[in-house]
């Protein structure tokens, strides 16, 4: 085992902090960013196995946590450099990504849009899945349960275009 090996087994904390905070901090300020249309939101008809209001958060910084810990395990891995930061840019552009689905269904009311922005949103996970689990399995299968909860909102963004339009 080189050197190199043996110092990426050791837990970096402040790296591992900072992957995990990135993610949630993303998806904290998006939610403040689309708080308003928060309430505008609870007036309209959802589709059937609509979960219920306070699952959202919790589900969220789960799927965050997951995340954030994923990136962690690709960029601390004794991978090929070129092959992480490929991972890891886009990581980082489905976190962009991420971001705006927010304001655009909730702040902005634009269903059809942020239907068509969540298909993106799953393109680009899927992409991000596929180079962490070559890089290192654990990494993709971390993201599985975010690419589930992203089909399952597909299902409901549609289901609210198609009830309130």
């Amino acid at each position: 085992m080189t050197a190199v090996q043996r110092s990426k087994e050791r837990t970096n904390w402040k790296g591992l902090l900072v992957c995990l905070a990135i993610p949630v901090l993303v998806g904290a300020v998006s939610a403040l960013v689309s708080r308003a249309g928060m309430e505008r939101f609870a007036q309209v008809q959802k589709p059937p196995l609509s979960p219920p209001e306070w699952l959202f958060p919790v589900a969220w910084t789960l799927l965050y946590l997951m995340m954030g810990y994923a990136s962690y395990v690709v960029w601390r891995s004794p991978a090929e450099k070129q092959r992480i930061d490929r991972a890891l840019r886009w990581y980082g552009a489905q976190l962009c990504a991420n971001f705006w689905w927010s304001p655009l269904f909730f702040s902005w009311s634009l269903y059809l849009p942020a239907l068509g922005w969540l298909i993106l949103m799953l393109v680009l996970v899927v992409v991000t899945l596929v180079c962490f689990w070559r890089i290192e399995r654990r990494a993709g299968l971390l993201l599985v349960p975010y690419l589930c909860w992203l089909v399952f909102a597909g299902y409901l963004n549609a289901g609210v275009w198609l009830l309130n339009r």
